[in-house]
């Protein structure tokens, strides 16, 4: 006999409907040669600090006593409720798991987590915990999508689990290593402020990012410049030259004098080029492209399309969602053609295309791109939200199967302004729409005006005024942009973000592959919603924006000197990248993070406790505490006395607090920031309950 442990009930029903004629039994499927059984996700969570001997504490309350915690064996336990006590219904279908696994005629056991690291180390766990007889085979169901067909050929493929052995190390590091830095620094950081803060490998990152773009954006000073620009009428049609040449604000007379120079001077068309050219689709969607479309066109959050294309997996009508991939692999073509069958059977004008920018095994970690299966739905099976998801995955894969060219006409015209300056006119006409019918190109179409080579323009240059604008917040698009790949060039990402238009992603995919990316595929979803959750960030429509507790958490984390910026990020998801590899240990990697989190420890941090008595309030004389966001006198509510952590956005740390308190002045000090953004120098003086400024 042969048990497969499904990762969710849906997907254990999906094997039933595959295999067929199977009994119903309670919590599991049976018949003479299979028994499906399955989980709800996770069964086993890792422990908490406390049930690690020599980290026990008695009064229940977070301590720094028992932190840092770097466990010899990492322990688990069945999930829990909210209680604290062991979930009945988890602890229910554990055992009925372990007497199915642990029956004499059982000589297979076989995983089927979903096909990515989180699934591989679900199953693992319970194998693990409740095998009696290690020797039985262990084997391992790998599913790209939950068709029948596909079902069935791969219970025929079956795989010895020790094949990805690499995987399920990626996994348990990456669960160790998440869990060092949450429980440590979560509780570090919740100690020393007395508000919870979810410290993580992965949200502190991604909530900065957010901050720091939020922080430009509300410290951006516009400044004024010049530009200079002609928009004058040649053969009836209005020709706009906009000149390369900047001045500042104060050289409004030089670009009057540059102005005059060009008017004085012929514009002359020296070269009109034309050509028709064929333009090529947008490449198949991962799982971020994907939520990047629906989020601008939708305005979907990315916890909804998760959750929805994850429906339509386990309902057969898409494959695996949560990849980083936008290829296929060279070994799906038969694959492709059979869906393009059907799709063609349905009227499409579709047709198999053999091309390296849709088949490419290099740019294929585990699992390709996000496509429809052979099955495809009744749209009266759907719900609206459902085939809004269903109809942009298939029609991205009509268009890349078009059977019919998008035929463009591509005009680049250049004019000469005297010897002063080339203007360079490009413009592009759709003449056959091709897959335009099924996806709108990116390419905004802009008609050029009637000129030839020889013609005259007409010109009148004149000066105009322009203002430097700020950055944009996040959206949907940019941030997941922006995570997976945080170290492109800001320049090359910006034109990207004007354009619409992505150029060569050979470095994207590097980054991926190394581990530079912030949260995967898998992961970033849920730890952007927890982020919403916590009240750090906050989604509308589909633009992120920095609250009060985000701030606050980034801020504190940077007066405690705790950076968990991408730098740091990055380097251990490079080190869990090893782990899958084989190049380093699962105790290697997680050796680098327990050094991480030491060095936090060991940093001499001279900011207080919360509730630390820090001084004699001068007024009253009471004790003066570290609160949430100023030292305060203990009795504020009749002393009134107060003096924050930020004033002009600096930060008025141990020390100063210290010499105003005792002086009433400061010496002077730098890094304060106007209302207006500009930098400048004061002293600090206390003076009737308040902190004036006094300068030289």
């Amino acid at each position: 006999m042969k048990v497969i442990i499904a990762e969710k009930p849906s997907l254990a029903r999906n094997i039933v409907g595959a295999i067929g004629q199977m009994k119903q039994q309670q919590g599991y499927y049976i018949n003479d040669e299979y028994i499906v059984t399955y989980v709800f996700g996770h069964l086993f969570t890792l422990a908490d600090i406390e049930d690690y001997p020599g980290y026990e504490n008695e009064t229940g309350k977070w301590s720094m006593k028992n932190i840092p915690c770097y466990p010899d064996t990492f322990k688990f336990n069945l999930k829990k409720d909210a209680t604290k006590k062991v979930d009945t219904g988890v602890e229910k279908q554990y055992n009925i798991i372990k007497g199915l696994i642990n029956r004499e005629d059982v000589d297979n056991i076989i995983n089927a987590g979903d096909a990515d690291r989180e699934g591989e180390v679900i199953v693992r766990l319970i194998i693990q915990h409740a095998l009696e007889d290690n020797s039985k085979l262990k084997t391992r169901l790998w599913l790209p999508d939950q068709t029948p067909e596909t079902i069935q050929e791969a219970l025929k493929d079956l795989k010895e689990d020790k094949e990805y052995d690499n995987l399920a190390k990626e996994g348990f590091a990456r669960t160790y290593i998440d869990w060092l830095y949450g429980v440590n620094l979560t509780r570090y950081a919740t100690l020393k402020t007395g508000t919870l803060l979810r410290v993580g490998r992965v949200i502190v990152p991604i909530v900065k990012a957010i901050y720091d773009r939020d922080m430009a954006i509300r410290n951006f000073v516009p400044e004024i410049y010049y530009g200079i620009t002609s928009n004058e009428v040649t053969n009836g049609e209005p020709v706009e030259l906009n000149s390369k040449e900047k001045f500042d604000k104060n050289e409004q007379k030089r670009a009057l004098e540059l102005c005059k120079k060009y008017n004085e001077a012929d514009a002359i068309v020296t070269d009109k080029k034309t050509k028709k050219d064929t333009m090529s689709p947008p490449k198949l969607f991962s799982l971020t492209k994907l939520q990047n479309y629906l989020g601008k066109k939708y305005k979907m959050s990315m916890e909804k399309s998760l959750a929805l294309t994850q429906g339509l997996y386990e309902k057969g009508f898409l494959t695996y969602p949560r990849t980083n991939s936008e290829y296929l692999a060279v070994a799906e073509k038969d694959k492709v053609e059979k869906i393009l069958k059907n799709i063609s059977d349905l009227g499409y004008p579709v047709k198999f295309v053999d091309k390296k920018t849709i088949f490419d095994d290099s740019k294929i970690e585990s699992h390709s791109a996000l496509t429809p299966t052979y099955k495809i739905p009744k749209p009266e099976n759907l719900t609206e939200d459902e085939k809004i998801v269903y109809q942009t995955v298939f029609k991205r894969f009509v268009a890349v199967f078009c059977a019919n060219d998008c035929v463009v006409q591509k005009t680049e015209i250049k004019i000469m302004v005297g010897d002063y300056e080339e203007f360079n006119l490009k413009g592009m006409m759709i003449l056959e729409p091709g897959w335009t019918k099924f996806e709108e190109p990116n390419s905004k179409d802009k008609i050029l005006p009637n000129l030839e080579k020889g013609d005259k323009v007409n010109h009148d240059f004149k000066p105009k005024e322009k203002e430097t604008t700020p950055p944009k917040h996040y959206t949907i698009e940019t941030l997941n942009n922006y995570l997976k790949n945080p170290f492109k060039d800001d320049k090359k990402r910006l034109e990207e973000e004007q354009t619409g238009e992505e150029g060569d992603d050979t470095e994207d995919y590097k980054a991926i592959f190394e581990g530079l990316e912030l949260g995967t595929e898998a992961t970033r979803t849920g730890i952007i919603d927890n982020a919403r959750k916590s009240k750090y960030i906050e989604l509308k429509k589909d633009v992120y924006t920095i609250l009060p507790d985000g701030e606050y958490l980034i801020e504190s984390l940077i007066n405690m000197g705790i950076s968990m910026d991408k730098y740091k990020t990055s380097e251990l998801g490079k080190a869990l990248k090893q782990v899958y590899h084989d190049e380093i240990t699962v105790d290697d990697s997680v050796k680098l993070a327990e050094d991480e989190i030491t060095e936090v420890f060991n940093k001499k941090d001279e900011t207080p406790f919360f509730g630390d008595v820090v001084g004699k309030c001068p007024y009253c004389g009471k004790d003066m505490k570290y609160t949430k966001y100023s030292y305060a006198c203990e009795d504020y509510k009749e002393c009134k006395f107060n003096i924050n952590f930020y004033i002009c956005k600096k930060h008025i740390d141990k020390e100063i607090f210290d010499e105003l308190l005792n002086n009433k002045k400061t010496k002077l000090i730098d890094g304060f920031i106007s209302k207006q953004g500009k930098e400048f120098s004061a002293y600090l003086v206390l003076k009737d309950k308040k902190v004036n400024f006094e300068f030289k």
